[in-house]
Protein backbone atom coordinates (compact mmCIF):
# COMPACT_ATOMS: atom_id res chain seq x y z
CA UNK A 1 0.00 0.00 0.00
CA UNK A 2 0.88 3.30 -0.80
CA UNK A 3 0.60 4.83 2.63
CA UNK A 4 2.36 2.50 4.40
CA UNK A 5 6.13 2.22 2.59
CA UNK A 6 9.32 2.66 4.26
CA UNK A 7 11.31 5.99 3.38
CA UNK A 8 13.02 5.91 -0.07
CA UNK A 9 16.81 4.91 -0.37
CA UNK A 10 18.53 6.99 -3.10
CA UNK A 11 20.42 4.93 -5.75
CA UNK A 12 24.19 5.06 -5.51
CA UNK A 13 26.82 2.78 -4.10
CA UNK A 14 26.78 1.32 -0.45
CA UNK A 15 28.82 2.56 2.14
CA UNK A 16 31.04 0.06 1.78
CA UNK A 17 31.07 0.91 -1.47
CA UNK A 18 31.81 4.27 -1.04
CA UNK A 19 33.78 6.58 1.65
CA UNK A 20 34.43 6.17 5.29
CA UNK A 21 33.35 9.33 6.85
CA UNK A 22 37.27 10.46 7.92
CA UNK A 23 38.41 9.36 4.31
CA UNK A 24 35.82 11.67 3.25
CA UNK A 25 36.60 15.04 5.54
CA UNK A 26 40.29 14.77 4.55
CA UNK A 27 39.71 15.00 1.06
CA UNK A 28 37.11 17.70 1.20
CA UNK A 29 39.30 19.31 3.63
CA UNK A 30 42.87 18.94 2.04
CA UNK A 31 41.16 19.83 -1.59
CA UNK A 32 39.28 23.31 -0.35
CA UNK A 33 42.29 24.11 1.20
CA UNK A 34 44.29 23.31 -2.12
CA UNK A 35 42.39 26.24 -3.63
CA UNK A 36 42.91 28.91 -1.52
CA UNK A 37 46.42 28.50 -1.73
CA UNK A 38 46.50 28.78 -5.08
CA UNK A 39 44.79 31.51 -5.40
CA UNK A 40 46.99 33.44 -2.88
CA UNK A 41 50.02 32.19 -4.33
CA UNK A 42 48.80 33.11 -7.59
CA UNK A 43 48.48 36.81 -6.76
CA UNK A 44 52.10 36.52 -5.64
CA UNK A 45 53.04 34.65 -9.23
CA UNK A 46 51.42 37.59 -11.70
CA UNK A 47 52.67 40.79 -9.43
CA UNK A 48 55.47 41.27 -11.46
CA UNK A 49 53.73 41.12 -14.80
CA UNK A 50 50.32 42.95 -14.07
CA UNK A 51 51.22 44.59 -10.61
CA UNK A 52 49.80 44.64 -7.32
CA UNK A 53 46.63 46.26 -7.95
CA UNK A 54 43.17 45.98 -6.81
CA UNK A 55 42.51 44.74 -10.68
CA UNK A 56 45.27 42.31 -10.14
CA UNK A 57 43.24 41.33 -6.88
CA UNK A 58 39.71 41.25 -8.47
CA UNK A 59 40.57 39.57 -11.12
CA UNK A 60 42.11 36.59 -9.33
CA UNK A 61 39.63 36.51 -7.24
CA UNK A 62 36.65 36.75 -9.64
CA UNK A 63 38.86 33.77 -11.37
CA UNK A 64 38.97 31.62 -8.32
CA UNK A 65 35.66 32.03 -7.18
CA UNK A 66 34.78 31.20 -10.80
CA UNK A 67 36.47 28.14 -10.66
CA UNK A 68 34.65 26.72 -7.31
CA UNK A 69 31.65 27.43 -8.76
CA UNK A 70 31.81 25.82 -12.04
CA UNK A 71 33.56 22.78 -10.12
CA UNK A 72 30.75 22.32 -7.90
CA UNK A 73 28.25 22.31 -10.45
CA UNK A 74 30.20 20.13 -13.02
CA UNK A 75 31.32 17.61 -10.56
CA UNK A 76 28.15 17.10 -9.27
CA UNK A 77 26.11 16.79 -12.40
CA UNK A 78 29.11 14.54 -13.54
CA UNK A 79 29.03 12.29 -9.94
CA UNK A 80 25.31 11.84 -11.12
CA UNK A 81 26.60 10.02 -14.38
CA UNK A 82 29.60 7.83 -13.53
CA UNK A 83 30.71 6.27 -10.81
CA UNK A 84 32.06 8.72 -8.44
CA UNK A 85 34.89 6.81 -6.91
CA UNK A 86 36.59 6.99 -10.87
CA UNK A 87 36.17 10.89 -10.44
CA UNK A 88 38.07 11.35 -7.47
CA UNK A 89 41.72 10.54 -8.45
CA UNK A 90 41.72 12.10 -11.80
CA UNK A 91 40.54 14.98 -10.43
CA UNK A 92 43.28 15.31 -7.48
CA UNK A 93 46.01 13.64 -9.78
CA UNK A 94 45.27 16.64 -12.75
CA UNK A 95 45.06 19.45 -10.83
CA UNK A 96 48.29 18.73 -9.09
CA UNK A 97 49.82 18.40 -12.94
CA UNK A 98 49.03 21.69 -13.41
CA UNK A 99 49.65 23.55 -10.17
CA UNK A 100 52.96 22.17 -10.44
CA UNK A 101 53.75 23.43 -13.86
CA UNK A 102 51.69 27.08 -13.20
CA UNK A 103 55.05 28.74 -12.18
CA UNK A 104 57.05 27.39 -15.45
CA UNK A 105 53.95 27.96 -17.53
CA UNK A 106 52.90 31.90 -16.89
CA UNK A 107 57.01 33.33 -16.26
CA UNK A 108 57.78 31.81 -19.78
CA UNK A 109 54.38 33.54 -21.29
CA UNK A 110 55.44 36.22 -19.51
CA UNK A 111 58.43 36.73 -20.88
CA UNK A 112 57.72 35.63 -24.61
CA UNK A 113 53.90 35.74 -25.19
CA UNK A 114 52.78 38.87 -22.79
CA UNK A 115 49.61 39.15 -24.96
CA UNK A 116 48.36 35.43 -24.05
CA UNK A 117 48.97 36.13 -20.01
CA UNK A 118 45.89 36.73 -19.20
CA UNK A 119 44.52 33.77 -20.60
CA UNK A 120 46.85 31.45 -19.45
CA UNK A 121 46.96 32.79 -15.83
CA UNK A 122 42.98 32.17 -15.71
CA UNK A 123 43.64 29.06 -16.63
CA UNK A 124 46.27 27.85 -14.62
CA UNK A 125 43.64 29.11 -11.80
CA UNK A 126 40.46 28.17 -13.27
CA UNK A 127 41.83 24.36 -14.45
CA UNK A 128 42.81 23.48 -10.90
CA UNK A 129 40.38 25.40 -9.06
CA UNK A 130 37.52 23.89 -10.89
CA UNK A 131 38.63 19.96 -10.37
CA UNK A 132 39.43 20.07 -6.78
CA UNK A 133 36.14 22.01 -5.89
CA UNK A 134 34.48 18.66 -7.93
CA UNK A 135 36.05 16.48 -5.14
CA UNK A 136 33.18 17.88 -2.81
CA UNK A 137 30.46 17.14 -4.33
CA UNK A 138 31.57 13.63 -5.78
CA UNK A 139 32.62 12.89 -2.62
CA UNK A 140 28.81 14.10 -0.97
CA UNK A 141 27.47 11.81 -3.73
CA UNK A 142 29.82 9.08 -2.13
CA UNK A 143 28.47 9.31 1.65
CA UNK A 144 24.56 9.76 0.82
CA UNK A 145 23.12 6.79 1.34
CA UNK A 146 19.70 7.56 2.55
CA UNK A 147 17.46 10.74 2.50
CA UNK A 148 17.24 10.81 5.75
CA UNK A 149 20.86 12.31 6.58
CA UNK A 150 20.95 14.52 3.21
CA UNK A 151 21.30 17.61 5.45
CA UNK A 152 23.78 15.51 7.75
CA UNK A 153 25.72 14.75 5.39
CA UNK A 154 25.56 18.16 3.22
CA UNK A 155 25.77 20.31 6.27
CA UNK A 156 29.02 18.52 7.52
CA UNK A 157 31.28 17.95 4.04
CA UNK A 158 30.00 21.57 3.52
CA UNK A 159 31.54 23.04 6.67
CA UNK A 160 34.83 20.90 6.38
CA UNK A 161 35.63 22.44 3.60
CA UNK A 162 34.79 25.84 4.40
CA UNK A 163 37.14 24.95 7.26
CA UNK A 164 39.78 23.78 4.65
CA UNK A 165 39.69 27.02 3.01
CA UNK A 166 40.31 28.44 6.12
CA UNK A 167 43.02 26.72 7.37
CA UNK A 168 44.66 27.28 3.41
CA UNK A 169 44.67 31.12 3.55
CA UNK A 170 45.88 30.79 6.93
CA UNK A 171 48.91 28.47 6.05
CA UNK A 172 49.62 30.12 3.06
CA UNK A 173 49.56 33.84 4.25
CA UNK A 174 51.33 33.28 7.94
CA UNK A 175 53.32 30.49 7.69
CA UNK A 176 54.50 29.16 3.67
CA UNK A 177 55.04 32.37 2.43
CA UNK A 178 57.16 33.68 4.98
CA UNK A 179 59.22 30.32 4.64
CA UNK A 180 58.87 28.88 1.04
CA UNK A 181 59.34 30.39 -2.72
CA UNK A 182 56.28 30.43 -4.69
CA UNK A 183 57.57 27.85 -7.21
CA UNK A 184 58.56 25.83 -3.89
CA UNK A 185 54.56 26.40 -2.75
CA UNK A 186 53.41 25.19 -6.24
CA UNK A 187 55.41 22.23 -6.97
CA UNK A 188 55.19 21.02 -3.14
CA UNK A 189 51.28 21.41 -3.11
CA UNK A 190 51.23 19.77 -6.96
CA UNK A 191 53.28 16.75 -5.41
CA UNK A 192 50.54 16.42 -2.52
CA UNK A 193 47.97 16.48 -4.52
CA UNK A 194 49.49 13.66 -7.23
CA UNK A 195 50.30 11.46 -4.01
CA UNK A 196 46.71 12.25 -2.76
CA UNK A 197 45.35 10.55 -6.03
CA UNK A 198 47.78 8.04 -6.17
CA UNK A 199 46.91 6.86 -2.59
CA UNK A 200 43.01 7.23 -3.81
CA UNK A 201 43.74 4.73 -6.86
CA UNK A 202 45.59 2.00 -4.48
CA UNK A 203 42.58 2.64 -2.11
CA UNK A 204 39.96 1.97 -5.40
CA UNK A 205 41.89 -0.18 -7.79
CA UNK A 206 40.70 2.49 -10.25
CA UNK A 207 42.23 5.11 -12.42
CA UNK A 208 46.17 4.69 -12.89
CA UNK A 209 47.33 7.86 -14.46
CA UNK A 210 49.45 8.74 -11.51
CA UNK A 211 52.82 7.55 -13.31
CA UNK A 212 52.23 10.04 -16.20
CA UNK A 213 51.54 12.80 -13.60
CA UNK A 214 54.08 12.19 -11.22
CA UNK A 215 56.38 12.74 -15.25
CA UNK A 216 54.71 15.88 -15.53
CA UNK A 217 55.51 17.20 -11.79
CA UNK A 218 58.90 16.72 -11.81
CA UNK A 219 58.87 18.31 -15.45
CA UNK A 220 57.31 21.57 -13.87
CA UNK A 221 60.13 21.74 -10.75
CA UNK A 222 62.87 21.16 -13.47
CA UNK A 223 60.71 23.90 -15.77
CA UNK A 224 60.86 26.58 -12.77
CA UNK A 225 64.67 26.27 -12.51
CA UNK A 226 65.64 27.40 -16.24
CA UNK A 227 62.34 29.34 -16.22
CA UNK A 228 62.77 33.60 -16.85
CA UNK A 229 61.51 35.41 -14.54
CA UNK A 230 63.21 33.80 -11.17
CA UNK A 231 64.10 36.01 -8.40
CA UNK A 232 67.26 36.72 -6.44
CA UNK A 233 65.26 36.44 -3.09
CA UNK A 234 61.38 36.26 -2.67
CA UNK A 235 60.04 38.10 0.47
CA UNK A 236 56.68 38.22 1.93
CA UNK A 237 55.78 40.93 -0.39
CA UNK A 238 57.97 41.05 -3.44
CA UNK A 239 60.11 39.21 -5.95
CA UNK A 240 63.27 40.67 -5.32
CA UNK A 241 66.64 41.30 -7.39
CA UNK A 242 69.69 43.01 -6.53
CA UNK A 243 71.07 43.99 -10.20
CA UNK A 244 74.56 45.52 -9.99
CA UNK A 245 75.52 48.38 -12.03
CA UNK A 246 78.10 47.38 -15.28
CA UNK A 247 79.23 51.47 -15.27
CA UNK A 248 79.76 51.78 -11.99
CA UNK A 249 80.90 49.46 -9.31
CA UNK A 250 79.53 50.52 -6.61
CA UNK A 251 76.17 50.81 -8.03
CA UNK A 252 73.40 48.53 -7.37
CA UNK A 253 69.67 48.87 -7.97
CA UNK A 254 67.01 46.68 -6.04
CA UNK A 255 64.54 45.56 -7.99
CA UNK A 256 60.74 44.64 -6.62
CA UNK A 257 58.54 42.56 -9.07
CA UNK A 258 59.96 43.85 -12.11
CA UNK A 259 60.27 47.52 -11.07
CA UNK A 260 63.42 49.31 -10.29
CA UNK A 261 62.60 50.78 -6.88
CA UNK A 262 66.15 52.12 -5.33
CA UNK A 263 69.51 52.79 -6.84
CA UNK A 264 72.19 52.59 -4.02
CA UNK A 265 76.15 53.38 -4.49
CA UNK A 266 77.73 51.30 -1.74
CA UNK A 267 80.56 53.64 -1.54
CA UNK A 268 78.84 57.06 -2.24
CA UNK A 269 75.61 57.62 -0.51
CA UNK A 270 75.92 61.29 -2.15
CA UNK A 271 75.31 60.06 -5.65
CA UNK A 272 71.94 60.08 -6.60
CA UNK A 273 70.66 57.96 -10.29
CA UNK A 274 67.13 58.50 -10.01
CA UNK A 275 65.73 61.89 -10.42
CA UNK A 276 62.53 62.26 -8.16
CA UNK A 277 65.28 60.98 -5.08
CA UNK A 278 67.46 63.74 -6.43
CA UNK A 279 63.91 66.24 -6.41
CA UNK A 280 63.61 64.98 -3.18
CA UNK A 281 67.03 65.75 -1.99
CA UNK A 282 66.78 69.05 -3.57
CA UNK A 283 63.79 70.66 -1.93
CA UNK A 284 65.04 69.00 1.91
CA UNK A 285 68.48 71.19 1.22
CA UNK A 286 66.17 74.31 0.60
CA UNK A 287 63.95 73.68 3.30
CA UNK A 288 66.71 73.16 6.12
CA UNK A 289 70.16 75.03 7.06
CA UNK A 290 73.22 72.83 4.85
CA UNK A 291 74.25 70.33 7.34
CA UNK A 292 71.88 70.87 10.04
CA UNK A 293 71.42 67.06 11.36
CA UNK A 294 67.72 65.78 11.23
CA UNK A 295 65.20 63.96 12.87
CA UNK A 296 63.32 62.17 10.11
CA UNK A 297 60.46 59.60 9.64
CA UNK A 298 60.42 57.51 6.31
CA UNK A 299 57.22 55.50 5.17
CA UNK A 300 58.78 52.92 2.95
CA UNK A 301 62.19 52.21 2.81
CA UNK A 302 63.53 50.50 -0.36
CA UNK A 303 66.95 50.70 -0.53
CA UNK A 304 67.57 53.47 2.04
CA UNK A 305 69.05 55.28 -0.70
CA UNK A 306 67.71 58.54 0.82
CA UNK A 307 67.89 57.85 4.66
CA UNK A 308 71.54 56.85 3.42
CA UNK A 309 72.14 60.47 2.12
CA UNK A 310 70.73 62.53 5.22
CA UNK A 311 73.40 60.09 7.16
CA UNK A 312 75.99 61.68 4.77
CA UNK A 313 75.15 64.77 4.20
CA UNK A 314 73.92 65.95 7.95
CA UNK A 315 75.75 64.02 10.70
CA UNK A 316 74.37 63.16 13.47
CA UNK A 317 70.58 63.03 11.69
CA UNK A 318 68.40 60.12 13.04
CA UNK A 319 66.37 58.25 10.12
CA UNK A 320 63.17 55.90 11.69
CA UNK A 321 62.26 54.22 8.69
CA UNK A 322 58.89 51.83 8.49
CA UNK A 323 59.22 49.25 5.72
CA UNK A 324 56.50 46.79 5.65
CA UNK A 325 58.64 44.03 4.26
CA UNK A 326 61.61 42.57 6.34
CA UNK A 327 62.73 40.46 3.58
CA UNK A 328 63.56 44.35 1.90
CA UNK A 329 65.61 44.96 5.49
CA UNK A 330 67.46 41.69 5.17
CA UNK A 331 68.63 42.39 1.28
CA UNK A 332 69.66 45.99 2.70
CA UNK A 333 72.04 44.26 5.81
CA UNK A 334 73.28 41.75 3.06
CA UNK A 335 73.08 43.05 -0.42
CA UNK A 336 73.03 46.35 -0.45
CA UNK A 337 75.80 47.72 2.63
CA UNK A 338 73.78 48.87 5.13
CA UNK A 339 75.83 48.78 8.88
CA UNK A 340 75.58 49.77 11.94
CA UNK A 341 76.11 53.38 12.99
CA UNK A 342 74.68 55.27 10.59
CA UNK A 343 71.63 56.62 12.42
CA UNK A 344 69.10 54.88 10.31
CA UNK A 345 66.45 52.79 12.13
CA UNK A 346 64.58 50.41 10.13
CA UNK A 347 61.37 48.72 11.80
CA UNK A 348 59.34 45.96 9.77
CA UNK A 349 55.88 47.68 10.22
CA UNK A 350 53.20 49.12 8.10
CA UNK A 351 53.77 52.59 7.90
CA UNK A 352 50.22 53.87 8.80
CA UNK A 353 50.40 52.36 12.05
CA UNK A 354 54.55 53.19 12.23
CA UNK A 355 53.09 57.03 12.00
CA UNK A 356 50.42 56.22 15.13
CA UNK A 357 53.23 55.36 17.35
CA UNK A 358 55.38 58.37 16.98
CA UNK A 359 54.90 60.91 19.24
CA UNK A 360 53.12 64.71 18.15
CA UNK A 361 56.05 67.27 16.93
CA UNK A 362 58.58 64.98 17.27
CA UNK A 363 59.91 65.23 13.63
CA UNK A 364 61.77 67.68 11.32
CA UNK A 365 60.51 65.92 8.52
CA UNK A 366 58.68 62.92 7.35
CA UNK A 367 59.65 61.46 3.87
CA UNK A 368 56.30 59.22 1.96
CA UNK A 369 58.03 56.80 -0.55
CA UNK A 370 56.04 53.69 0.23
CA UNK A 371 54.99 51.49 -2.81
CA UNK A 372 52.93 48.63 -4.06
CA UNK A 373 53.83 48.10 -7.60
CA UNK A 374 53.48 51.49 -8.70
CA UNK A 375 50.86 52.59 -6.31
CA UNK A 376 50.91 54.49 -3.34
CA UNK A 377 49.39 52.12 -0.80
CA UNK A 378 45.90 54.18 -0.44
CA UNK A 379 45.49 54.40 3.24
CA UNK A 380 48.67 56.43 3.15
CA UNK A 381 46.97 58.76 0.52
CA UNK A 382 43.97 60.13 2.55
CA UNK A 383 43.43 63.14 4.75
CA UNK A 384 43.22 61.30 7.76
CA UNK A 385 46.99 59.73 7.31
CA UNK A 386 47.93 63.25 5.95
CA UNK A 387 46.42 64.35 9.64
CA UNK A 388 48.60 62.31 11.20
CA UNK A 389 51.62 63.10 9.35
CA UNK A 390 51.48 67.05 10.58
CA UNK A 391 50.65 65.74 13.71
CA UNK A 392 54.42 64.08 14.60
CA UNK A 393 55.86 66.98 12.46
CA UNK A 394 56.76 70.02 14.64
CA UNK A 395 56.08 73.78 13.71
CA UNK A 396 58.73 74.00 11.07
CA UNK A 397 58.44 70.63 9.95
CA UNK A 398 57.83 69.17 5.79
CA UNK A 399 56.65 66.09 4.53
CA UNK A 400 58.14 65.12 1.18
CA UNK A 401 56.27 62.48 -1.01
CA UNK A 402 56.93 60.61 -3.86
CA UNK A 403 53.97 60.07 -6.33
CA UNK A 404 53.72 58.44 -9.74
CA UNK A 405 50.99 58.95 -12.14
CA UNK A 406 50.55 59.09 -16.13
CA UNK A 407 47.53 60.02 -18.76
CA UNK A 408 45.69 62.53 -17.01
CA UNK A 409 47.27 62.59 -13.45
CA UNK A 410 44.24 61.80 -11.43
CA UNK A 411 45.54 60.25 -9.06
CA UNK A 412 48.60 62.90 -8.44
CA UNK A 413 45.97 65.72 -8.20
CA UNK A 414 43.71 63.91 -5.88
CA UNK A 415 46.85 63.59 -3.53
CA UNK A 416 47.87 67.00 -4.39
CA UNK A 417 44.44 68.54 -3.48
CA UNK A 418 44.18 66.47 -0.11
CA UNK A 419 47.06 67.43 1.19
CA UNK A 420 46.54 71.51 0.89
CA UNK A 421 43.41 70.53 2.55
CA UNK A 422 45.63 69.37 5.36
CA UNK A 423 48.87 71.53 5.13
CA UNK A 424 48.88 75.50 4.76
CA UNK A 425 51.81 75.13 1.96
CA UNK A 426 51.97 72.89 -0.43
CA UNK A 427 53.54 72.43 -4.13
CA UNK A 428 54.94 69.97 -6.54
CA UNK A 429 57.37 69.05 -8.64
CA UNK A 430 58.24 67.33 -11.86
CA UNK A 431 58.31 67.76 -15.60
CA UNK A 432 56.82 70.96 -16.73
CA UNK A 433 53.97 69.01 -19.17
CA UNK A 434 53.08 66.45 -16.31
CA UNK A 435 52.21 69.52 -13.66
CA UNK A 436 50.57 71.53 -15.84
CA UNK A 437 53.44 74.12 -16.66
CA UNK A 438 53.56 73.82 -19.80
CA UNK A 439 49.87 73.58 -21.27
CA UNK A 440 50.85 72.73 -25.04
CA UNK A 441 52.83 69.44 -24.58
CA UNK A 442 51.25 66.35 -23.84
CA UNK A 443 51.80 64.77 -20.42
CA UNK A 444 54.01 61.45 -20.18
CA UNK A 445 53.65 61.22 -16.59
CA UNK A 446 56.26 59.53 -14.66
CA UNK A 447 57.40 60.41 -10.73
CA UNK A 448 56.37 63.66 -9.31
CA UNK A 449 57.35 65.04 -5.72
CA UNK A 450 55.10 66.69 -3.59
CA UNK A 451 55.95 68.82 -0.75
CA UNK A 452 53.92 70.32 2.15
CA UNK A 453 54.38 72.24 5.15
CA UNK A 454 52.75 74.74 7.54
CA UNK A 455 55.84 77.21 7.00
CA UNK A 456 56.87 78.40 3.28
CA UNK A 457 59.84 76.50 2.11
CA UNK A 458 62.20 78.16 0.00
CA UNK A 459 60.76 77.27 -3.73
CA UNK A 460 63.50 79.41 -5.42
CA UNK A 461 66.57 77.70 -3.52
CA UNK A 462 64.66 74.30 -4.39
CA UNK A 463 64.75 75.36 -7.90
CA UNK A 464 68.31 75.99 -7.93
CA UNK A 465 69.29 72.72 -6.43
CA UNK A 466 67.39 70.75 -8.91
CA UNK A 467 69.05 72.76 -12.16
CA UNK A 468 72.20 72.02 -10.42
CA UNK A 469 71.08 68.65 -10.06
CA UNK A 470 70.10 68.82 -13.94
CA UNK A 471 66.69 67.58 -13.43
CA UNK A 472 65.11 69.50 -15.53
CA UNK A 473 61.72 69.74 -13.08
CA UNK A 474 59.94 72.46 -11.93
CA UNK A 475 58.01 73.93 -9.29
CA UNK A 476 54.48 74.47 -9.08
CA UNK A 477 52.77 76.32 -6.03
CA UNK A 478 49.82 79.43 -5.62
CA UNK A 479 47.38 79.85 -8.27
CA UNK A 480 49.53 77.51 -11.24
CA UNK A 481 48.97 74.52 -9.02
CA UNK A 482 45.42 75.32 -8.10
CA UNK A 483 44.31 75.44 -11.64
CA UNK A 484 46.54 72.05 -12.22
CA UNK A 485 44.72 70.36 -9.11
CA UNK A 486 41.33 71.73 -10.86
CA UNK A 487 38.06 70.00 -9.23
CA UNK A 488 40.29 66.54 -8.12
CA UNK A 489 38.26 64.86 -5.03
CA UNK A 490 39.67 64.58 -1.32
CA UNK A 491 40.61 60.90 -0.33
CA UNK A 492 39.88 60.14 2.69
CA UNK A 493 39.62 56.71 4.57
CA UNK A 494 36.25 55.98 3.56
CA UNK A 495 36.68 56.87 0.16
CA UNK A 496 39.96 56.58 -1.56
CA UNK A 497 39.55 55.16 -4.92
CA UNK A 498 43.72 55.27 -5.75
CA UNK A 499 44.01 52.11 -8.15
CA UNK A 500 40.79 53.09 -10.20
CA UNK A 501 42.52 56.85 -10.54
CA UNK A 502 46.14 55.70 -11.36
CA UNK A 503 46.66 55.79 -14.93
CA UNK A 504 49.29 53.07 -15.88
CA UNK A 505 52.69 53.90 -17.76
CA UNK A 506 52.38 51.93 -21.38
CA UNK A 507 55.91 50.93 -20.54
CA UNK A 508 55.78 50.03 -17.34
CA UNK A 509 58.89 49.46 -15.04
CA UNK A 510 61.21 51.51 -17.91
CA UNK A 511 61.01 55.31 -15.52
CA UNK A 512 63.20 56.39 -13.67
CA UNK A 513 62.31 54.40 -10.69
CA UNK A 514 59.82 53.68 -8.83
CA UNK A 515 59.85 54.23 -5.00
CA UNK A 516 61.10 53.43 -1.35
CA UNK A 517 64.54 54.95 -3.22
Amino acid sequence: MTGSSSSPVAEGPSRSQGLGPRAAAALVFGSSAAVLVVEIVALRLLAPYLGLTLETSTMVIGIALTAIALGSWLGGLIADQVDPRRLIGPSLGVSGAVVALTPAVLRTSAEWAPALLLLIAALTILVPGALLSAVTPIVTKLRLTSLAETGTVVGRLSGVGTVGAIFGTVLTGFVLVSRLSVSGILIGLGTLLVAGAALVEWRTRGWSGTPALTLVVVAGGLATTVAPGACDTETKYHCARVVADPDRDSGRTLVLDGLRHSYVDIDDPTFLEFAYVRAIASVVDAAFPEGEPLVAHHLGGGGLTFPRYLAATRPGTRSLVSEIDNGVVRINLEQLGLGPGAGIDVRAEDGRLGLRRLDAGSRDLVVGDAFGGVSVPWHLTTVEAMTDVRRVLDEDGLYVANLIDHGGMDFARAEVATLSETFEHVAVVGEPADIGLAPTATPEGGNLVVLASDRPVDLRAAQEALNSRRTGWKTSTGDELASWIGDAQLLTDDYAPVDQLLQPSSTRGSGSGSGSG
